[in-house]
């Protein structure tokens, strides 16, 4: 059934693509541009000292968007989700957006009772969460660079690509046009970029080992997903929420670009 908009009729898929686009955007923005953007630069202020800079939305953003995330055993209770009272305590701060990929090590060296889930670290489109010193220590062990190392170019344009990204996606919504369909493919393909570039770095790392490593072993390409085993250590690493919000995304992306073609398609056919 074809509606009617601004005096011409309309084919009802593109009112579908708009709305499968809109859901795709309010994810995207929701789970990691404004958490991205509004906590932008607060981990250098922290690191520098400049507490006193930190915005009250950057608190407040951490705040909620750290609930229900893991915080570091070090912490004491009374500053869990308390982003300046964890920087009183010097404590483990991870960036707000949610975490895309958990990795975790267990060693005889870490029991369950002090760490329950191991050395757990989270990787996020813009940085870390979760044991980041410890798992740099655990990496200097073997000789591999600390995490900071790797994908830097990643983290800094991070926050500019998904911006550029949204405003191509409020483009697709705004305008009936086919131009605006091919940058659907870019939040549709976000899974398998994130993936490619992530299983890059950890080979990167895994073949790149320094002399400096206390443990000297052969160079390796760490496990991407699943359970595997470095040196004394059993590894664990699986997706985590903002990895299945990503699939939402590419999945409702996908939807979008089906129902944008369809409308097109049919609509050319209806002159």
């Amino acid at each position: 059934m074809w509606f009617i908009a601004e005096g011409e009729i309309v084919h009802p898929s593109f009112l579908k693509s708009k709305i499968f686009a809109g859901i795709a955007l309010t994810i995207l923005t929701v789970a990691f541009t404004f958490p991205m953007v509004a906590f932008h630069g607060t981990l250098n202020k922290i690191h520098e000292n400049r507490v006193d800079e930190i915005s009250p939305l950057a608190v407040e953003v951490w705040n909620l968007y750290s609930k229900g995330r893991y915080i570091s055993t070090t912490t004491p209770k009374e500053a869990h989700h308390d982003l300046m009272k964890m920087i009183e305590n010097s404590s483990e701060i991870g960036v707000a957006s949610l975490p895309l990929w958990a990795v975790s090590l267990e060693a005889p060296n870490y029991p369950k009772k002090a760490f329950p889930e191991g050395i757990p670290v989270f990787f996020h489109f813009d940085g870390y969460s979760g044991e980041v010193h410890e798992m740099n220590t655990i990496n200097h062990y073997v000789g591999m660079d600390p995490m900071w190392v790797g994908g830097t170019i990643e983290r800094e344009i991070g926050i500019y690509a998904l911006l550029l990204l949204s405003l191509g996606m409020v483009l697709f919504i705004a305008y009936n046009k086919k131009i605006f369909t091919y940058i659907m493919i870019v939040p549709a393909l976000l899974p398998v970029l994130f993936i490619a570039d992530y299983s890059y770095w950890l080979y990167w790392f895994g073949h790149n080992l320094h002399d400096w490593g206390a443990f000297k072993i052969k160079p390796f390409m760490p496990t991407v997903f699943g359970d595997g085993k470095i040196a004394q250590f059993t590894t664990h690493s699986y997706p985590t929420v903002g990895f299945y919000l990503l699939l939402l995304i590419a999945f409702f992306s996908l939807l979008a670009i089906l129902a944008r073609n369809k409308a097109m398609r049919e609509s050319k056919e209806h002159e």
